[in-house]
This record gives C-alpha cells, structure tokens and sequence, in this order.
C-alpha cells in the first residue's frame, strides 16, 4: 500500500523510476505530438509539459555488489582535497628551490580525472565499475584538449614542448627500413620475428574484441597493407619486404590475433551470465572467483555490421573503416614528427588509451546506427573518439606541410583513384539504381492514376 500511495503522489515529471533490479524500462509506446496530438506553438507552450525521456542507452546498473556502487560523491570531494592540500602545503613533499610545475600539472590532471569519475555520464559498460569508464572518457578528454593545444603550435615547439616530459626527446631519429634484403629465406624470415610480431598480434586481438566481425577485421587487415605499400614515399619504415607484409603480418600476426580475438567474443557471447552478490557468495574462494569475475563482461552483444543491407549501413562500414586507417596510421607519423622510438612509453599507452576508449565508443555506435529509436544521439564515447582522430590528422596536416613534399608516385595515385570508383560505383549499383528504378514506377503509375 505505500509503495501505491507513493506512486500515487508523483509528479507527471518525475524521473523515470528503477526497478529493484536496477534496470531502465523504457516505455515502448510512441508519444503524442504536441498535447492530445495536437501542435503546440513555441510561444503558448506549456513548460511544464513532461517530455519524453532521452535514454540513449538501456542503462542497467550492477546491484551484485552493493556497497561498490553507493555514491560516495562527498567522500571522495573530501579525500581528493585533503590529498592535494597535503602535498601542496607539505614541506617533507614540497622542499624549497625544486620545480614544481610538473607536480601541480600532474595534480591538475588527477583532480580532473576525480571530477571525471563522480560527474561524467555513464556509458554503455558496467565493468568492472562505471566509474572506471568515465575515467576513460577523461583521459580521452584530457587528449582532445592537448592535441587542440598542438595544434595551434608550430613543430619545432612541439619538439621542444616534448622535452618538458622527457628530456632524451628532441633528438632526430633515424628512419629505419625493412626492405633491405628481401629474399624469401628461412632465415631472413626468423630476422624479421621480433617483439613487434608480438604486438601486431595483440593489436588484432583488441581489434577482433572492439568490432567484433571477422571480415571487417580482415578488410581492415588487407587495407592497412595497401595504405603502408601507399605512404612509403613519406615514411621509410612503412617499406617491407612482401612477404613481410601478407605472410608475416596478415597471414600469421593478424590473422592470429583476430582468431582468438573472435573466439573470445563467441565465449562472451555463448556464456551463461549469472551474477551473485558478495554477500549471496559463500566462502572464501567463491566470493574471491566473484571479485574476479567484477572485471569481465556483465552481458554481451554480438556485432552484426550488414553493411550491404542498406545505404546508410555501407556508408557507417565504410567511415568506420577510414576512421580505424587514421587511428592505426596517425601514431605512426606522430612518432617521426616529434622523433619518438615505437618503443617509448608516450606511443605505448596512447595505443592503449585508444583501444580501451574504441571499446564503448564503437559499442555507442552500433546502437546508434542499428537501434536509432533508442539511441537518438551520438554517444559521447563515439563522439569524443572521433573527434580526437580527426584532430590528430589535423595536427599531422599541418606539421608535415613541409616535412613530406614528395609527391604520391603515379601507381599510389592509379590506385587510390580505381579504389575510389569502386567505393561509390557499388551503392551507385546496389541502391542507387533500384531506387531509381522505384521512383520512375511510382511516378508512371501517378500518372495513370491522375489519366483515369
């Protein structure tokens, strides 16, 4: 009776309510336009109409473990603050005469990423916390906001700015090519193994895990190779030995990573999710098997991209594509243009940083693009994502204007023009022309029907 009386006494806009599972129910019914389907004028509206909730995103909250997610906003505002005041009014941190700028930048960045994880919406994962997530979207903030900083400067600025953060920087490098001796030998095969086969590998594990579709990894795989056969006239190390580029890279390190890559998603995908509270866990071991099992998929959606069903299907693929080219090409040209090894720890985690942000994002835009009644908007993982690869190219465009002035060779310009055609000659075929076809039968068959 009083959850009644309490249902009772709220207000038309009052906020969706949770159930006790945690879970958002979306209504299913489709709103009336205006009041009583009748049109309301933007000056005689009335402002206290409730209006549809935006739920971009089934939201479910993890109630499998209660005190991990009681909101502790206060708590944390207070242990920040007296953290920072601690160190910044410390002697025994803080001693007299040393440089302190680097300090009170580290503590700028941490005190935004605390912000991040207490206020920041909520993306579409739960694990192994929400907050987790948010703090990604931070990092991936804190980026965007440096690389638009990089791109009002000029690159001898940057060179010299990247000192600042490790001081062996700013020394030119050489450009290291991989097409000295090409012979297809068992041993010129053993000499190219090396870490980097390692890292390809686990590159395509974290891409199989991210789209997770076997083709659009494998045509992902095959158009990274034609960009590096593309740009070897700006970047030496891009020049590999054929077999270095199909037997080595796409046949053993890609398509090894992809396979186990995939085969981790079937697992998630097949797996029978059932979640106990701590406090339902006994035992030692089974309550330490539940901790463990906070850091894996609360559930798990199976991509199904279908970018030949429709137009807007096969423009998504194909923008996802060139948008995974950039990301996999900028740190390239990144590291020769501000002279970084592929090794140093600033390339390392921003490969990371960029597959743990790619995670919700293209997750946010599947849903979009697959389930827009849901989905109305972008995600801010997807959209802050992109704009952190279109900025990069820009910061790239600007600095390489001198840098790279060879011309594209004739076959890269032949190339690049027939893959063009190819790209809007088969919608052209598959939609375009169908549509045509539709529309020129639909207006003969008016045009009979006004003759009678």
């Amino acid at each position: 009776m009083s959850r009644a009386r309490d249902d009772a006494e709220l207000s038309p806009s009052s906020p969706v309510e949770e159930s006790d599972s945690g879970v958002i129910v979306p209504s299913d019914l489709e709103p009336k336009p205006g009041v009583d389907g009748t049109p309301v004028r933007w000056y005689d509206a009335d402002r206290t109409e409730p209006y549809t909730r935006i739920v971009p995103f089934a939201e479910r909250h993890d109630t499998s473990v209660e005190f991990f997610f009681k909101p502790l906003t206060l708590t944390a505002l207070a242990i920040g603050i007296s953290i920072i005041a601690y160190v910044a009014t410390t002697n025994d941190v803080l001693e007299e005469g040393r440089d302190k700028r680097r300090l009170g930048v580290y503590a700028a960045i941490a005190f935004f990423l605390l912000f991040s994880m207490i206020q920041f919406r909520d993306g579409p994962f739960i694990r192994p916390h929400p907050a987790f997530w948010r703090i990604v979207l931070g990092i991936n903030l804190l980026y965007e906001l440096a690389l638009v900083f990089l791109l009002f400067q000029d690159l001898k600025s940057a060179r010299q700015m990247m000192t600042y953060i490790d001081t062996n920087l700013g020394v030119p490098l050489p450009e290291k090519s991989y097409a000295e001796d090409c012979a297809f030998t068992p041993r010129n095969l053993w000499n190219a193994i090396d870490i980097f086969c390692i890292a390809h590998a686990l590159g395509w594990f974290g891409k199989a895990m991210i789209l997770r579709d076997y083709w659009f990894c494998w045509i992902l795989s095959v158009a990274f190779e034609f960009a590096e056969y593309s740009l070897q006239h700006q970047l030496p190390n891009f020049a590999e030995c054929w077999w270095d580029h199909w037997i080595l890279d796409v046949l053993i390190c890609n398509w090894l990573g992809t396979y186990l890559g995939m085969k981790a998603c079937q697992t998630f995908e097949v797996k029978h999710y059932v979640w106990r509270g701590l406090r339902q866990s006994r035992g030692l071991r089974s309550k330490a098997k539940r901790v463990v099992t906070q850091f894996s998929p609360h559930d798990w959606t199976s991509f199904k991209w279908e970018g030949t069903a429709s137009f807007t299907h096969y423009v998504t693929v194909v923008l996802l594509l060139a948008v995974f080219l950039a990301a996999e090409l900028n740190p390239f040209y990144l590291k020769s243009l501000l002279w970084m090894e592929p090794s140093h720890p600033i390339i390392i985690l921003r490969l990371a940083f960029v597959f743990l942000c790619a995670l919700p994002a293209v997750r946010e835009l599947y849903q979009y693009i697959m389930d827009p009644r849901k989905a109305v908007r972008m995600g801010q993982h997807a959209w802050l994502l992109l704009a952190t690869i279109v900025t990069e190219l820009l910061v790239i465009r600007k600095w390489s204007r001198d840098i790279f002035t060879e011309p594209f060779p004739t076959h890269v310009k032949w190339g690049l023009g027939i893959a063009s055609s190819l790209l809007v000659l088969y919608p052209t075929i598959q939609f375009g022309v169908p549509s045509a076809r539709r529309y020129a039968r639909k207006r003969v068959k008016d045009k009979r029907t006004k003759a009678l």
